[in-house]
């Protein structure tokens, strides 16, 4: 939708990157070129993955492969919190959500990583600054997802 030169796009499932989201402060001292500090709310690993899951369908398929490899990087960079994105999902996320969709979020989950498709080969295409091998990406995520929503 544009107005006013401006384009944006309706996101699906927003309400779920607004669940127990993380502080993160930023400023000058943090390297960061603005005139003071600031407070900044980003969604949780949790929420954000879940999201991602949930809106795989609709999107475009360039952006199904960017979001596969959204996906697994924020898995790779949170993998060693699977413990704590598990009780975000049980404690936080799911809880908030309507049955159906929390389930099917867990179904989406285990049929997009059963196998290596052309969607993750061509996620694991896109870096272009690191070699990943699509089976690597399916595996990766087959794995933290079934612990992060139970689904293992």
């Amino acid at each position: 939708m544009s107005k006013a030169g401006i384009t944006v796009q309706k996101v699906r499932h927003l309400e779920l990157l607004l669940v127990s989201p993380w502080s993160v402060r930023v400023g000058p001292e943090r390297e960061i070129p603005i005139a003071g500090d600031v407070e900044l709310f980003v969604p949780n690993p949790t929420s954000f993955i879940v999201q991602k899951l949930l809106i795989h369908s609709d999107r475009p398929p360039h952006k199904k492969a960017q979001d596969i490899l959204y996906i697994h990087d924020t898995l790779e960079l949170f993998g060693g919190s699977l413990g704590e994105l598990r009780r975000l999902w049980v404690e936080e996320v799911r809880p908030r959500m309507a049955a159906k969709t929390a389930r099917r979020a867990e179904t989406i989950a285990q049929e997009l990583f059963a196998e290596v498709t052309d969607t993750i080969r061509e996620a694991a295409r896109i870096p272009q600054d690191r070699r990943l091998a699509p089976e690597n990406v399916q595996r990766a995520c087959e794995y933290g997802l079934g612990e992060i929503l139970g689904t293992a």
